[in-house]
């Protein structure tokens, strides 16, 4: 009698499960890398890119998303690259953004991220600046708007205002800053109060003229029309 012999039975995969923003904010080498990155330029007399600022991109970056009616994970690599695309700056400041893109991909692929995903963090980190970026995804897109809307008197780190440089002076003027999503009207406003006792909407201009410039543009790359509005006047 012929006997059909049973395959056996393949053993379940165990694939890792997709990282989060929970296991970045967790895992002690991303805590360092952007605590130390805040210490450096701290003692450059820098506005704060530490624990606040990194983890309030990151919020924004996947709001902004989320609200255009991106799918889930991608709102989710974008909150993942806002949280640590200032970490090259414990490196040094000029290239940062280069080097955290470079600086993404180990640490990354170390936590099991897929090699597709990181890819998308390390360009979004890569174009974040001015100098040098260009929004050529939403991920991207979304980080830029998010890091550059992070004007706020939260971030000055100089105990003295006696001392203040204007980049001190316009970010403690700056008492409220929104990125507001209309996607119903396809519209991406970022919404500024300046007190004007310590800073002229002006000098706003004088400083950040070139970042919301970087901004318009990845706002046209989100396909919605860029509206800034200092003071509940628009000025474009």
């Amino acid at each position: 009698m012929h006997v059909t012999e049973t395959p056996p039975v393949q053993a379940k995969q165990d694939f890792p499960a997709l990282l989060t923003i929970d296991d970045l904010r967790k895992d002690a080498e991303v805590v360092a890398f952007v605590r130390q990155a805040n210490e450096s330029l701290r003692s450059l007399g820098y506005t704060e890119h530490g624990q606040r600022h990194a983890g309030l991109v990151g919020h924004i970056a996947e709001n902004i998303l989320d609200r255009l009616g991106f799918e889930a994970r991608t709102c989710q690599l974008a909150h993942m690259a806002g949280y640590i695309h200032d970490i090259g700056n414990l490196i040094h400041r000029e290239n940062h953004a280069q080097s955290g893109a470079l600086m993404a991909w180990p640490l990354l692929r170390r936590l099991g991220m897929a090699t597709d995903d990181v890819a998308l963090i390390m360009n979004a980190i890569g174009n974040h600046e001015e100098e040098r970026g260009t929004a050529t995804t939403p991920i991207a897109a979304a980080v830029i708007i998010a890091d550059k809307a992070d004007v706020h008197r939260s971030r000055v780190q100089n105990p003295d205002m006696a001392q203040f440089d204007i980049h001190d002076r316009v970010n403690y003027a700056a008492t409220r800053s929104f990125v507001r999503v209309l996607p119903e009207d396809k519209v991406i406003a970022l919404e500024l109060e300046i007190d004007t006792n310590f800073a002229q909407v002006i000098e706003y201009f004088e400083i950040f003229l070139s970042r919301m410039t970087m901004v318009r543009q990845a706002v046209q790359f989100l396909d919605c029309e860029f509206r800034l509005i200092i003071n509940d006047v628009r000025f474009s």
